[in-house]
């Protein structure tokens, strides 16, 4: 047949049109698939669980590109008071908190209380976090922040507060609230684990 190629699938004896994602969905995001075997040609949506995982894709991508816009911000802000995104993550909880021994600093940070050990160490060189003995167990070593720290964690947030509302102005107040409403919920999610 000589003319306009058409579109569609060649099977045993012929063609099987090929029909559009709106006319197989209803809606024009969604692409469709076309199995192919050695019986009939079978078309389908993609699955629930495909949906899910391109929105996820989508949304790791907006997400790293947010932590690149904030994270270079917050490195700028950080390097003059030589602290690293560890050291500062570990001051804003201890900012929540009045004192907090070293087996809850390894917990909360995933790290081995060695390893967690030695970040209070650099931070209380720098005089952003004190440690003592608790009174009633010698042996265990309560960590606290300090005024110094304290304004670290005060500057920085206030900073990004800043940026956030930046953001917001980008957002009508139905979409700031949806917005805020979707992270409190990852966040409390975030908090089970």
């Amino acid at each position: 047949m000589v003319g306009t190629p058409r579109c569609g699938v060649r099977t045993a004896q012929r063609t099987v049109p090929i029909k559009s994602t709106q006319e197989l969905t209803g809606r024009a995001r969604i692409s469709s698939f076309i199995a192919l075997s050695t019986g009939p040609v079978t078309a389908f949506a993609r699955s629930p669980t495909d949906e899910i995982r391109a929105d996820a894709e989508r949304l790791s991508h907006v997400i790293l590109e947010m932590q690149r816009c904030f994270v270079l911000r917050l490195c700028k802000q950080l390097a003059p008071g030589n602290v690293s995104f560890p050291q500062f993550f570990l001051l804003a909880y201890l900012d929540r908190k009045e004192v907090l021994t070293m087996s809850e600093i390894a917990k909360k940070m995933g790290h081995t209380t060695a390893a967690a050990s030695g970040l209070v160490a650099r931070l209380e060189n720098l005089r952003y976090v004190m440690r003592s003995a608790a009174r009633d167990d010698r042996r265990k070593v309560m960590v606290c922040i300090t005024a110094k720290g304290s304004a670290l964690v005060q500057r920085i947030r206030e900073e990004m507060v800043g940026n956030l509302m930046k953001v917001l102005n980008h957002l009508t107040p139905d979409e700031q609230k949806a917005w805020l409403h979707i992270y409190s919920k990852i966040y409390d999610y975030c908090q089970s684990k």
